[in-house]
């Protein structure tokens, strides 16, 4: 148990990093007065929306652990048949959805500031650009890994058991949920306003001043694409860690084996490794789209590379099974090449796109049933990747049917290796939003066009980069999932899943059907928030006289627009996060399906839900650079009818990517671990 502090010390260095990155960032001096104005107004917005998201947060998180007290952990009413006789489950809760809270507000916190950094360097140059706005991508990166790694080691070290520290994947799924709803309602709610009314009816730029929408646009890159997805990433980072410490210890019955620590030595040489990985990371002027993915590829592959050589070294020395380094390098080619593959679909370097944005030409329909194409064809790869990757992990770790438990080890160990350096490929994540913002204050404070021209570079990078990292998000979920699957299994006594019996057949069509009733709650919730938001617009322009015509001193009344996101936002996420919690109890204390129709829509949910968020983060990624590409001069470029078509396609493709895609990733994991977390509760009412 000793070689867990490893993970304590590695997690430390990671937030210190995490600290040094920030004050670097926070370091730079923003000369120019409007820069720092609009800056400012970003970061106000910005901190008021989470203030109030994490108070309406902490009460439902206060009422789950009441729950899990009297149900769980004190079982009061006799249900489960033998009480846990203490808190310990609860506390841990509580503690992982503080934790994802933490990693939500670091990744704000940064994000609001390097982003008028970032406009101020890109005066210098682009390289000057890239390296403001990747380090403040870095912040979050390194602090989701090492709020992650501490809270799961140190909570380890205490309680010595995996039941206990699951409640701390419960506590970071349930509110990492609720954080990415509400982030992508808003975000969406504002980009669309901004884009239908502002862009398509009054013809005004991107992120002109005079757009009511556009400061709420920018305030929605923060909440939505920074602060959600590093919660997001966060439980994910968290869940693999959770799932392979579980299925180590069902494997070998001891909580101190060698395969137990192996996931938490795994994830400190990642850390190492990404610090190192960070420096790599540099680019040049007038660097070319393929120049500037490259300088993001050196780092996160040279700091791939070195966590191999480290966790291979490691396994050497401790005398373990060395297909275990194999099981750990095909995690981490699975997420390269799932990653490799979104990037084909949705950057505008490759055909997909072209062929997209060529579709401009005979409407903005014609561009959108390209785009679903795209989005449909872009499943193949990754489910034939994901299916190998399954296969190989559980042969090599030593999985067979009759003894499948290290070879479900083997699946979520894949996992772990994926995301082993996650703070340099969240920090590439977190670099896109950064970057859009910067473009839209160069904008906003009229900086020379060359500003524009850099910060709408790293723009685009970050497009690619955050469909690329939505690909590994994607494909660590599925992994993640089929692990506390197999995590839930082992606690609810299951063997096998008959889909020859009516139950289990009912609750794999449950599990199927439920990413399609979430993608559609989440869709229609930015849908009605969009609406007020482009009513709102709307008026503006009309009953504020020279507001359309830049007339000056005439200015928008920007705190109006902040307030119907955020408004729509905290009410549009309440039905989404709720289902994720109730469906899964419902199902399992219902008496004819129960727990072992739960094992069945738990794996039902997995298949469809991973499927479906694929194609609804690359659809939206494809239409999003389809537009870029014609704003580079194509097909008529800005202001033509191909531009208002590729337009409108962005904006369809918008809540997908940005919305109902991602937050996917947290409803498969955010059910298992309410599964894990209750099972022993169905398993009392069934008998």
């Amino acid at each position: 148990m000793s070689e867990i502090l490893y993970g304590v010390i590695a997690a430390v260095i990671s937030l210190l990093t995490a600290g040094i990155l920030f004050l670097r960032v926070q370091r730079i001096n923003v000369v120019n007065e409007d820069v720092k104005n609009i800056g400012d107004l970003i970061k106000e917005g910005a901190m008021a929306f989470l203030k109030r998201e994490y108070t309406v947060l902490s009460v439902f998180v206060i009422a789950v652990f009441v729950i899990l007290v009297v149900f769980i952990d004190l079982d009061v009413f006799g249900i489960i048949g033998t009480s846990q006789g203490n808190i310990n489950m609860s506390i841990s809760y509580l503690i992982g959805a503080a934790g994802s809270a933490l990693a939500g507000y670091f990744g704000m916190a940064a994000a609001v500031r390097g982003n008028s950094r970032t406009t101020e360097a890109s005066q210098k140059s682009l390289n000057n650009g890239l390296r403001v706005a990747f380090s403040t991508g870095a912040v979050p990166g390194f602090a989701v890994v090492g709020i992650g790694l501490l809270g799961v080691s140190v909570l380890y070290l205490v309680f010595e058991s995996a039941t206990v520290i699951a409640g701390f994947g419960f506590g970071a799924s349930s509110v990492g949920l609720f954080a990415r709803v509400a982030g992508g309602v808003y975000t969406k709610a504002a980009d669309v306003g901004a884009d239908l009314v502002g862009k398509v009816e009054a013809g005004l730029p991107e992120d002109d001043p005079r757009n009511p929408a556009t400061i709420a646009d920018n305030v929605g890159d923060m909440v939505g694409d920074t602060a959600g997805m590093s919660a997001d990433l966060f439980e994910s980072y968290a869940g693999s860690l959770i799932a392979t410490i579980a299925l180590a210890v069902a494997a070998t019955k001891s909580i101190s084996s060698d395969l137990v620590i192996l996931p938490i030595i795994v994830s400190s040489i990642g850390v190492i490794a990404s610090i190192i990985g960070t420096f790599l990371v540099r680019t040049k002027e007038g660097a070319s789209m393929n120049n500037l993915l490259w300088s993001f590829r050196i780092g996160i592959f040279g700091a791939t590379i070195l966590g191999l050589i480290g966790a291979g070294v490691y396994i050497s020395a401790k005398g373990m099974d060395f297909n275990l380094l194999w099981v750990i390098l095909f995690g981490n080619l699975l997420g390269i090449i799932v990653g490799t593959a979104t990037e084909y679909f949705t950057s505008y370097e490759y055909k997909p796109v072209k062929w997209m944005a060529s579709q401009s030409e005979t409407g903005a329909a014609s561009v959108i049933i390209a785009g679903i194409a795209v989005g449909l064809y872009s499943t193949v790869i990754p489910a034939i990747t994901i299916a190998a990757g399954i296969l190989i992990s559980f042969t090599l770790a030593g999985g067979t049917v009759d003894d499948p438990i290290m070879g479900l080890y083997g699946i979520a160990l894949a996992s772990v290796g994926m995301l082993s350096t996650l703070a340099i490929t969240l920090s590439t994540d977190s670099f896109g939003p950064v970057s859009d913002n910067a473009g839209g204050i160069a904008e906003q404070a009229g900086l020379d066009p060359e500003v524009r021209e850099r910060t709408d570079a790293l723009d685009s990078l970050g497009n690619t980069t955050a469909a690329t990292g939505k690909g590994i998000s994607v494909t660590s979920a599925v992994l993640t999932s089929l692990a506390l699957l197999a995590t839930y299994a082992t606690v609810a006594g299951i063997d096998s899943l008959n889909l020859l019996n009516p139950k289990i057949l009912v609750g794999a069509i449950i599990g199927g059907l439920l990413p399609f009733i979430f993608a559609g709650l989440t869709m229609a919730a930015v849908g009605r928030a969009a609406g007020a938001m482009i009513e709102e617009v709307r008026r503006q322009f009309r009953e504020i006289k020279g507001l359309k015509e830049g007339k000056k001193g005439v200015k928008p009344d920007v705190a109006k627009a902040v307030e119907i996101s955020t408004n729509g936002a905290l009410k549009e996420m309440i039905v989404p996060g709720t289902l994720a919690i109730l469906a899964p109890i419902a199902v399992g204390i219902i008496p004819f399906l129960g727990p072992e129709a739960l094992g069945s829509m738990l794996a039902g949910s997995i298949i469809s839900g991973f499927l479906l968020a694929i194609f609804l983060n690359n659809f939206g990624g494809a239409a999003d650079n389809a537009k870029k590409y014609i704003e580079l001069g194509n097909h008529g470029g800005k202001g033509s009818d191909a531009h208002e078509a590729g337009v409108i396609g962005d904006t369809v493709g918008d809540p997908t990517k940005d919305t109902s895609g991602p937050a996917l990733n947290i409803l498969l994991k955010l059910m298992a671990m309410v599964s894990i977390v209750f099972g022993p509760l169905f398993l009392g009412i069934g008998g």
